[in-house]
């Protein structure tokens, strides 16, 4: 037992508690180099938001000092020094609305306003945001105490991403969504606030000299306080992260009908998107080829139920101007995400675009060569053979005057391969009625 116990000892390894105290209330104060070292990492943290660049956010992270003030509350709030803990909050505050100040001016001012998915991750916090600024608290608090500092603090500076979320509430003020600016503000205050109770924590279990002894009403007054501040942040973040969980739950269940109903049946899928929290939810589903009807819709629908997808309306984009609007808009909004599954869309929509064929034009050429071609029709058709790949070939059909001969069809086959780059056609010839009317004729004749 004592050396399971010893193996946990946060003592060993501890530096001086005094000295400690003394470079904590060092890094508290926004003045000088530090309050130009902070709005440079605004600057900088806000320009990898704007770009989704998660490399130069995590270098702003690095750069910052915005956990000095955070971890001098929790040292003030642990030893009683409520001189230290006033100074603190009040450089944090000056911290955080330069850092709102700087953000949002930037944001105002840059010409790309689109809001990017690394923008979009800061305004949903949930639970798991709480634990990892808990955990990096623990983790800071403790390094901050070490003899050797090591490198724990440059980890929990990205870990904790104090950043991030102000230069996102910086954003929302810019563009005017409260949305964005209050989601931001919610998961920052968790961060500073989660960092300081652990800061609390960990001074407190390694006893640090108080320099005010409160008595035992005084005492429960603070706990009471920390305890109330915790339920009020923690219990939003719970609801966030049980609608995270339903969420992708519900998202699991679509795939899976998407997967048996349409993909396993060679069904290729153009457009997919859900909105969840729309009521009643809808899934949007638009298809390379195929058509369905009204009842095949219908059908689809009640078949949403077996795959335990509730209160949900599928929607078939089946207009092709819907359709090439739908993908428009989501690329544009998914722009800087592009997966290979998008890459290729946009290849197909190119590839169907580019096979548009010039029937007039070609015919004209074609008389050139072969006068007793009278009309001709070029088209693309598209060939599933149950794989989500498809084949497109051109189909020609044409009418003449009379019958080609085999030489003649082969160089006319030959000239529309080199003609349209297509390595293979299908070339039919339309009958002619009237000949067909004349020789059976001559033989009721006969």
């Amino acid at each position: 037992m004592d050396k399971l116990l010893d193996y946990i000892n946060l003592n060993k390894g501890e530096d001086d508690k005094y000295k400690v105290l003394e470079n904590v209330k060092a890094n508290i104060s926004f003045r000088g180099s530090n309050l130009w070292i902070l709005a440079c990492a605004i600057v900088i943290a806000s320009i990898g938001l704007n770009v989704n660049s998660a490399a130069v956010i995590i270098g702003a992270m690095l750069i910052s000092p915005l956990m000095g003030p955070i971890i001098g509350a929790g040292f003030g709030l642990g030893i009683f020094d409520f001189d230290l803990l006033k100074r603190s909050l009040k450089n944090l505050l000056v911290a955080t609305l330069v850092g709102l100040l700087v953000s949002a001016i930037y944001f105002f001012i840059s010409p790309f306003k689109e809001t990017q998915p690394e923008l979009l991750s800061r305004t949903a916090p949930n639970i798991y945001d709480i634990l990892i600024a808990f955990s990096g608290g623990v983790v800071g608090a403790i390094a901050i105490t070490r003899v050797e500092k090591g490198n724990p603090i440059p980890g929990v500076a990205i870990a904790t991403a104090l950043m991030p979320p102000l230069c996102t509430a910086g954003y929302g003020l810019a563009i005017g969504s409260m949305k964005f600016f209050f989601g931001a503000i919610y998961l920052y205050s968790i961060n500073c606030v989660f960092i300081c109770i652990s800061t609390f924590f960990i001074v407190t279990y390694l006893k640090y000299p108080k320099k005010k002894q409160l008595d035992e009403r005084s005492e429960k007054k603070v706990r009471y306080i920390i305890t109330s501040l915790i339920t009020i942040l923690i219990l939003p973040s719970i609801y966030f992260a049980y609608q995270l969980f339903e969420q992708k739950n519900y998202q699991h269940q679509i795939d899976v009908f998407i997967e048996k109903e349409f993909s396993d049946k060679g069904i290729a899928i153009l457009y997919k998107k859900t909105k969840f929290n729309e009521n009643p939810k809808k899934l949007e589903l638009g298809f390379l080829s195929t058509k369905f009807s009204e009842a095949q819709i219908k059908n689809y629908n009640s078949k949403l139920k077996q795959y335990a997808v509730t209160n949900t309306k599928l929607v078939v984009i089946q207009d092709t101007t819907d359709l090439k609007s739908s993908i428009l808009n989501e690329i544009k909004y998914n722009k800087s995400v592009l997966s290979e599954k998008d890459v290729t869309i946009l290849n197909l929509k190119k590839q169907i675009a580019a096979d548009r064929y010039d029937n007039a034009g070609l015919l004209a050429e074609i008389q050139i060569l072969f006068p007793e071609i009278e009309n001709l029709a070029v088209s693309n058709h598209t060939f599933n053979e149950n794989t989500d790949s498809i084949r497109i070939l051109p189909i020609v059909v044409y009418k003449s005057k009379v019958a080609l001969k085999d030489e003649n069809r082969d160089k006319l086959n030959q000239w529309l391969q080199q003609r349209l780059a297509k390595k293979e056609i299908e070339l039919y010839q339309q009958p002619n009625k009237v000949v067909a009317q004349k020789k059976t004729t001559k033989k009721q004749k006969k």
